[in-house]
């Protein structure tokens, strides 16, 4: 979070909904990126305020430094 630096993982055509797990693998590291001062998000809203339907939910994932992620949010509106 220092340097910068972004880590995506988008939905795409062959996993509308993504790939990653919300609950064990998304979650635990939007918490620790948010606590750094960064930002991580599911390509619209905050991560960590998605309610779970299930226990291996999958969602988008973007995570990363609040300046790049600001800007790289930029592009997705």
């Amino acid at each position: 979070m220092l340097k910068g630096g972004i880590f995506i993982y988008p939905a795409t055509a062959d996993a509308p909904e993504g790939r990653l797990r919300l609950l064990y693998e998304c979650n635990p590291i939007a918490m620790i990126a948010e606590q750094a001062g960064g930002i991580a998000t599911w390509g619209k809203d905050r991560l960590l305020d998605i309610k779970s339907k299930d226990i291996h939910q999958r969602t988008p994932f973007f995570t990363g430094s609040k300046e790049m992620m600001e800007k790289a949010m930029s592009y997705l509106d």
